[in-house]
């Protein structure tokens, strides 16, 4: 059977509620053949539940999968497991001053007693995944790719979140991240016609419905937070099920929550203003931004000087999502 890798998605997709699934499909565009298994397993904390596990043979990552492990704290609490899905490259910039995206997302995120793995999925670097069930949530960075794009290791990252969602694990998506989930679990996302968002932007979070439980953990809820984008791409159509929370007059989907294990945020709540100027200089200097847009990259960086990103309240949102439990109620 050919099929295209969008369809791919969309196969696997319909199948995430069978108990038991097997399909082989070839991909022309890759050349290969891929093999899935969907099967029920019981390993969640020592408590049954069937939960559904996506394996195939040419999904199947080995366990010597380069990764980096970062503990904090010692004692004899039980350490909260987390993983970083790396999907760009480290800048030069990035990896001189901070060492790497990975330790900006640790300063970001990270708390005493916690470990954190890191998986470069923009280099078929993926967590096995026999051992998906060992942790407590996971981090999709963004990246220079599309997040429609059908790049093997796009495709496999799809995979991957789907069975993340069966198995209602933790998933903080940014910026690409945000946008290759929501088109995992069924939105669109495309090119936006507005061109390029890159700076300071306000983002109005949406209080007349409900409120997800992570955003209520701050002392007075905001009617609007500003926040570091860098995007040109942005999602159309968000999956069922899922609640716009936050929109600016920019982008229309800012956040997006679904149930209680995933969260996608559209700006960098990680950056820090320097990264912002070293991304906005290559882009320039590469011709990544052309004609009008250029004045709109120079803007940016002269905004940059006279505000602030509310940097603090995004951190505590997203620690609160990623480490709160997850029977905890909506409002």
């Amino acid at each position: 059977m050919k099929i295209d890798g969008e369809c791919l998605i969309e196969l696997i997709g319909s199948c995430r509620n069978k108990v038991q699934v097997y399909r082989s499909v070839r991909m022309p565009q890759l050349h290969t053949l891929l093999h899935f298994h969907l099967t029920p397993i019981v390993m969640i904390n020592d408590s049954s539940r069937r939960d559904l596990l996506l394996n195939s043979q040419n999904f199947h990552v080995s366990p010597h999968s380069f990764k980096i492990l970062y503990k904090f704290g010692t004692g004899n609490m039980k350490l909260g497991r987390y993983a970083v899905l790396l999907a760009a490259r480290d800048s030069e910039y990035v990896e001189r001053v901070y060492g790497g995206y990975f330790n900006v997302f640790i300063a970001a995120f990270g708390e005493e007693g916690e470990r954190w793995d890191l998986f470069r999925v923009v280099d078929d670097e993926f967590p096995d995944m026999s051992e998906l069930y060992k942790y407590d949530g996971f981090v999709i960075s963004g990246s220079p790719y599309d997040a429609y794009g059908n790049d093997y290791w796009i495709l496999k990252l799809c995979f991957l979140l789907q069975t993340l969602d069966a198995m209602e694990k933790k998933v903080l998506g940014i910026c690409f991240g945000h946008q290759v989930l929501c088109r995992s679990l069924g939105g669109k996302v495309g090119k936006a016609c507005s061109g390029w968002d890159i700076g300071l932007r306000t983002v109005k979070v949406v209080k007349d419905l409900w409120v997800p439980s992570f955003l209520e953990e701050l002392d007075e809820m905001p009617s609007s937070l500003s926040i570091i984008e860098c995007h040109q791409d942005e999602v159309f159509e968000v999956p069922v099920g899922a609640q716009v929370v936050a929109f600016s007059e920019k982008t229309g989907v800012e956040m997006v929550v679904i149930g209680q294990h995933i969260l996608g945020i559209q700006g960098h709540p990680e950056y820090t203003k320097d990264i912002l100027y070293d991304i906005i200089d290559r882009l320039l200097d590469n011709n990544s931004i052309q004609n009008m847009q250029r004045d709109i990259a120079e803007k940016a960086k002269f905004g940059l000087e006279t505000a602030e990103p509310d940097r603090k309240s995004w951190e505590k949102i997203c620690r609160d999502f990623l480490k709160r439990k997850q029977n905890s109620s909506f409002s």
